[in-house]
């Protein structure tokens, strides 16, 4: 039984990210909360990493195992494309609609460096939207809410516009807890 009384197996939630831009940073960052059911399986997990020496920051949210793989599907087009993320992310983004293993992949993906705020998903999808701010995760459209009032009316910095409003997706979402981690790089002039 599920926690809806139907026999479908308990679904595994995590995570909200968000990304913000304002002035010269860009911010990324996500709660650590991981739900299986109706469950707490642990409340501390990083979904936000690191890559190509510090210079690409990505946030998943979904399947942490397929997140991973996306993680490292990724990392190797970025090797491919090293000075260009988008070129990167549209590879990736058509390997993960176009191959049968990939396909079946639950997760989806933000990509920031000094330029670019992407969404990847498993549709093909690249999205950079035009105010800079993506949410994803269960909490995501929260998170996105909160951002865009805090930008339009605060002078709050873009890592605390993320951190704030991480805080009051997890008032909110379930899935989401207030163990928040933000990450910060420069934006391009």
């Amino acid at each position: 039984m599920s926690e809806f009384g139907g026999s479908e197996k308990p679904k595994w939630r995590s995570t909200t990210i968000l990304t913000v831009r304002r002035g010269d940073k860009v911010a990324i960052g996500g709660d650590g909360q991981v739900t299986y059911g109706n469950t707490i399986m642990k409340g501390d997990t990083r979904k936000i990493r690191t890559m190509m020496g510090g210079e690409i920051v990505v946030g998943f949210a979904g399947s942490t195992a397929d997140a991973f793989t996306l993680l490292d599907r990724f990392e190797n087009k970025m090797k491919d494309y090293p000075a260009n993320v988008i070129r990167a992310a549209t590879e990736l983004a058509r390997d993960w609609r176009t191959d049968r293993m990939l396909r079946r992949l639950e997760a989806m993906m933000v990509v920031i460096n000094s330029q670019h705020s992407l969404l990847i998903t498993g549709q093909g999808d690249v999205v950079q939207p035009a105010d800079a701010i993506i949410g994803i995760g269960s909490g995501g459209p929260y998170a996105t809410a909160a951002a865009r009032a805090l930008l339009r009316n605060s002078k709050l910095s873009a890592p605390e516009i993320v951190k704030e409003s991480l805080k009051i997706a997890s008032e909110i979402d379930i899935y989401t807890n207030d163990n928040i981690i933000v990450e910060e790089l420069p934006c391009a002039k």
